[in-house]
């Protein structure tokens, strides 16, 4: 189980990092005119490498604690920008109506294959399935981050911290930054989901004010954001293959940090984009048996101290 845990980690985070610049690329692009070009994404992969490495190699209570608080002033404030200077009104109704929505339809979307429409069933496949293995890739290292910061807290806090109001945020985030593009694109002619993935954010802050100054945060924050995760991912790996250490060795950091540089650099170099997807599906998917297996032991675990507390 480790092996399969250690194995979807390196994908789902090269994935990331993979992505991750890309996205840089094309938003230096807008702010500067450089190319959208392979070897700049190396470039961004270097330097983002050596940063988050550095990260990892300071511990928690410093590179990865400093880094995550910087993150969440600046995201609050970008938001707060997308908020004020978008169309307040019809983001308070998406939202309102996505949560109904959301709510009524969660079960049968969470099933739902379209085997009978082959245009829907491949907007399945590189959307509703593409995201959920890269959750499931993602869910050893966040699991363990998570589980490793969270020494003395109740379950019930833990619940409330890592499902609750890390869903809630979601959803607020997705109706502000999501419902402003659709808004532009149903009201004022603009065709933002036309755009790559990679330059639809950005494409969006034409259409409003301050869109330089929110360009410039949305890419630091894309940066930072990955860092903390990959040194998260670092540590974590080095964690899982030095025998469950609560603190392994920088060497072993490192040398994950370098081995997630890699991986990127080839899918991107083979694959492009359904590279990346196809490396987070096929990782998730002998992790996904796992987790089956893991939800039963836990609901198991659960009524064994329900049992303990009662006698």
């Amino acid at each position: 189980m480790e092996l399969v845990a250690v194995f979807a980690t390196v994908f789902g985070v090269a994935a990331s990092l993979g992505l991750g610049a890309a996205q840089i690329n094309s938003g230096l692009s807008y702010l500067t005119g450089i190319p959208t070009a392979f070897w700049i994404q190396l470039i961004i992969i270097a330097v983002t490498t050596v940063l988050f490495i550095l990260s990892a190699a300071t511990g928690l209570k410093r590179g990865i604690k400093y880094l995550s608080n910087a993150n969440m002033m600046l995201a609050v404030i970008l938001f707060c920008l997308f908020f004020v200077l978008g169309p307040v009104g019809f983001i308070l109704d998406l939202f309102t109506t996505a949560v109904g929505e959301y709510i009524q339809y969660l079960p049968s979307m969470s099933l739902r294959m379209a085997p009978f429409n082959a245009e829907n069933a491949e907007w399945l496949r590189n959307w509703t399935i593409f995201f959920m293995a890269w959750w499931i890739a993602w869910s050893p290292f966040v699991g363990t981050f998570i589980a490793r910061v969270s020494k003395g807290r109740t379950v019930r806090e833990f619940m409330v911290a890592v499902l609750l109001v890390p869903t809630t945020v979601c959803v607020i985030w997705f109706s502000v930054f999501g419902g402003t593009g659709i808004y532009f694109d149903l009201y004022q002619g603009t065709e933002i989901a036309a755009q790559s993935l990679e330059t639809a954010l950005f494409y969006t802050f034409q259409q409003l004010p301050l869109s330089g100054t929110m360009s410039v945060i949305s890419l630091f924050l894309i940066t930072t954001f990955f860092i903390t995760s990959a040194d998260s991912a670092t540590f974590v790996l080095g964690m899982q293959t030095t025998n469950g250490s609560l603190n392994p060795p920088n060497f072993v950091k490192i040398s994950w940090g370098l081995f997630l540089a890699a991986t990127a650099i080839i899918l991107m170099g083979t694959g492009g984009l359904s590279g990346l997807q196809t490396a987070i599906i096929v990782s998730a998917f002998p992790l996904t048996i796992v987790l089956l297996f893991m939800s039963y032991a836990v609901l198991k675990a659960f009524r064994r101290e329900v049992r303990k507390e009662r006698n």
